[in-house]
Formats: structure tokens, C-alpha cells, sequence
């Protein structure tokens, strides 16, 4: 059984001798989510942030793992190494690119950390904007969440953990443009296409699951995971060259992306943006509820409906705050990896060509304290939580409007929630709620 109390904390009372607690990195329900999923990954992620997380005197942690490489917790080494593209790779041994080139072909290379890479980025830049991913938001998501709103109204539970599957498979088919479930416009998914194609990204991701002390995958994994991506992508060929341009694939076209590069990144989206959208929405629910800081969010949200006051550029309202919030300390991409490249000193330690680092991006974003809605912006650990560099997260704005559209859902009538019932998903390579039933309080 890992211990639910990790991190030791020293406080000093002005009128007596300096005392010691222990206190954990999140609450209860987190950390049994961690277990449930993956109980290995769960001893990693709280024994390394006591071990390689920023050491005191100034001195970074990072430190040798045997079957696992480099490790550190610290978001500053952690940045350094996502930052620096000349000494570290993404599609060496221990980054997610070395996975995908084994399973799409090794045009991969190229296209994830190559010359390609800059001019992949360059061109699909514009493809999730602040505006862009609320308008796709809201195009595939309006009927649900509006049915969600009514169903709470009227004094009934929903099923949180459900309905994040139904919308971010919604999410995949519309992006996807998958054949024969509303991808193509003509109508809306039903909900139970939405959760199978959940189901079958999930299928895809769980083939990383034993990814931690090697990227290298047999071949019946290689097989299996590229019969996922044939069945998922089968729309992509048509929707890229037909689709108009206000949908995805079409947009791809628009930018100049051809259909290799758009079928790579509707890959790539398949499992960057399914698991762990539909964790972060319910795991952020959960929070706001076990924690108490929903009542904190409301208050917020009361305030700036009766002063409304103008914001500068990137200055988040309430809502967008406890979504920032609800990702640093779910931190659902709990680890990114990354190999070495070439010989390069970090934190006072030689790193060699060949070796691995995994940064505990989980570790190291709860370190920065519990659960607030109304947290500052952290500098440290900036949005650690997409990564950093030229492989920040592509979706990271569609990510944020997804989790602000359901707690809009769940807030904008003013009154608190309570949890019904729950239970977390087991044996998954990202942490979540199977199910999460919640009703107004």
C-alpha cells in the first residue's frame, strides 16, 4: 500500500520551537486514482517527488534510476530539458516519437523532431486558437452539456466521469471526421458512438502502458496499435481532401499540411487529447468538490457576473483560473519522456548520448501546494502539465476549453455539488474516474 502522506513540511511558531508535519501532495481521492491506474507508476510519481524534486541550498534533483533512466521532479530541470532540442529528442529511446515511428513508419522522425518538425509546427499553429477550439467546443458539445444543465436542474445526478467520455469522443469523431458516426456532418454522433470511439483510442494508448522502462514494443503491440490507428484515421484521406474549411481535416489542407502530416497529427491528437481531456474534466470536478474550493469558485464567478471589469491579454477569468489550476494538480501526462541525443550537463550531473530522462511532471506540478481555484500563476511550473518548448502540447487550448465549457456547465446556475458515487478507472495509462456521479448539493 503506498503511503497517503509523502511530503514533509517544516512550520515555525513564532512562540515555540520549530515543529514538523506530513502532509500529502493532494487529496485522498487523487492519489487512490493514481493506484487504481497504474500502482507502479503511483510509487515512481510519490517516492520522486521526495527524491528528485528541487533540493534545498539552490540544488536541483536529478537523479539515476535503474530501469528507468534519469528522473527528476523539479519543473526547472524539467523545463531545461524539454527546452533544449539540441541534446534531447523526443524520438529517441524514451520519448513518445519513438513509439509513434514504430507504429506509423519512420516518416515519423522527421516529422516529430526533424527538419520537418519546425515547418509541421509552423503551418499548424493556427490550428487551435483560443477562438478556434471554443467555436469546436461548442459546435460538438452544445447538445450534451445543455442536457447535463437540465438534467442537474431538475434535481437529478449525472454521471461526470460518462459524460467526459461522450464529449471527447464527440470531440474525436468531429475532428476525425470518422465515417458513419457524424463525422462528416451530416448529423451528430449518438452517445454510444461517442464512447466507442473513446473506447478504441483508449485501446490505443493502453498499448504505452508497459512504456515506462522501455519505448521499444513488441510486435504484436506494433501490430495491434496499427490496426487502432487504420480503423480511427479510415476518414482522414476523404475529410482532408473534401472537407470544408472550417472543419479540421479541412483546415489541415488549407495550411499547406499534406495527408501524411495530417494523418500523423490526427494520430498523435488521438491520444494526447481522449484519456487525458476526459481526466482532467472529471478529476477537476472532483477537486473542486472534495477540496471545498467550488464554494471559493462560485463566489468568484458571482463577483465578476455583478463587477464585470475588462482583462488584458491572458489574464484568466474565474473559471479559466480553477481550469489552469485543476491541471496542475492532475497533471494527467503524469511523465514525458525524453532520450538523449548527445552528451550534455544538467543540474551538475553528465548525461550520455543513448541514456533517458523522464520528467514527473505530476511530482513536480503538485509541489507547488493543494488545490486553490483562485492560485496565482506559478512560475516554476508554468504549464508544465502541456510540456514545454517546440513540443508544447498542439491542443493545449483546445484542452482549456473543453474543461472551461463543462464547469461552466456545472457552475454557471450558481449552486454546489455534491458526489454521488465514484470509482476510478484501473489499469490505464492515465488516471480517471470510470465513474463520478455528482448532484447539486
Amino acid at each position: 500500500m503506498i503511503p497517503h502522506t509523502v511530503r514533509v513540511t517544516t512550520t515555525a511558531d513564532p512562540t515555540g520551537p520549530r515543529t514538523s508535519r506530513v502532509v500529502p501532495p493532494t487529496t485522498r481521492h487523487e492519489l487512490r486514482l493514481l493506484v487504481a491506474a497504474r500502482p507502479a507508476m503511483a510509487a515512481v510519481l510519490l517516492a520522486g517527488g521526495a527524491v528528485a524534486g528541487p533540493r534545498r541550498g539552490g540544488r536541483a534533483g536529478l537523479r539515476k534510476v535503474p530501469g528507468l533512466g534519469w528522473v527528476t521532479a523539479d519543473p526547472v530541470v524539467g523545463r531545461q530539458v524539454l527546452t533544449d532540442h539540441r541534446h534531447f529528442t523526443i524520438v529517441g529511446e524514451g520519448g513518445v516519437g519513438h513509439l509513434w515511428a514504430q507504429i506509423l513508419g519512420d516518416w515519423v522522425l522527421d516529422l516529430f523532431d526533424g527538419p520537418g518538425h519546425h515547418a509541421l509546427r509552423t503551418r499548424s499553429r493556427e490550428l487551435f486558437t483560443e477562438v478556434s477550439a471554443a467555436a469546436l467546443v461548442d459546435g460538438a458539445w452544445s447538445g450534451p452539456l445543455h442536457d447535463a444543465r437540465r438534467t442537474l436542474a431538475a434535481g437529478r445526478s449525472v454521471d461526470v466521469g460518462r459524460l467526459a467520455r461522450v464529449l471527447v469522443g464527440r470531440m474525436m469523431i468531429s475532428l476525425l471526421g470518422i465515417p458513419g458516426a457524424g463525422g462528416g456532418g451530416e448529423r451528430l454522433p449518438s452517445d454510444d458512438e461517442a464512447l466507442t470511439a473513446f473506447a478504441t483510442g483508449e485501446r490505443l494508448a493502453s498499448i504505452a502502458l508497459a512504456s515506462a522502462g522501455s519505448t521499444y514494443l513488441a510486435p504484436e503491440q506494433v501490430s495491434a496499435a496499427q490496426a487502432i490507428v487504420a480503423e480511427l484515421t479510415r476518414g482522414v484521406p476523404d475529410g482532408w481532401r473534401h472537407a470544408p474549411a472550417d472543419r479540421l481535416l479541412g483546415r489541415c489542407r488549407e495550411l499547406g499540411l499534406g495527408l501524411d502530416e495530417t494523418t500523423g497529427l490526427a494520430s498523435l491528437l488521438m491520444v494526447a487529447g481522449t484519456e487525458t481531456s476526459a481526466s482532467a474534466m472529471a478529476r477537476t470536478t472532483a477537486l473542486l468538490v472534495d477540496t471545498g474550493e467550488q464554494h471559493r469558485l462560485l463566489r468568484l464567478m458571482a463577483d465578476e457576473r455583478e463587477h464585470p471589469v475588462a482583462r488584458g491579454a491572458g489574464e484568466p477569468d474565474a473559471v479559466e483560473n480553477a481550469v489552469r489550476e485543476g491541471l496542475r494538480v492532475t497533471s494527467p501526462a503524469s511523465v514525458i519522456g525524453r532520450g538523449v541525443s548527445s552528451d550534455v550537463e544538467v543540474a551538475g550531473r553528465m548525461l550520455r548520448a543513448g541514456e533517458r530522462v523522464m520528467i514527473l511532471t505530476w511530482s513536480a506540478n503538485v509541489a507547488a501546494g493543494a488545490f486553490r481555484a483562485d492560485r496565482p500563476y506559478v512560475r516554476e511550473t508554468r504549464q508544465l502539465w502541456f510540456g514545454a518548448g517546440r513540443h508544447l502540447c498542439l491542443g493545449a487550448a483546445l484542452a482549456r476549453a473543453e474543461i472551461a465549457a463543462l464547469l461552466h456547465t456545472l457552475y454557471d446556475d450558481g449552486a454546489p455539488l455534491r458526489v454521488v458515487s465514484r470509482r476510478a478507472m484501473r489499469r490505464v495509462l492515465v488516471p480517471g474516474y470510470d465513474e463520478l456521479v455528482v448532484a447539486l448539493g
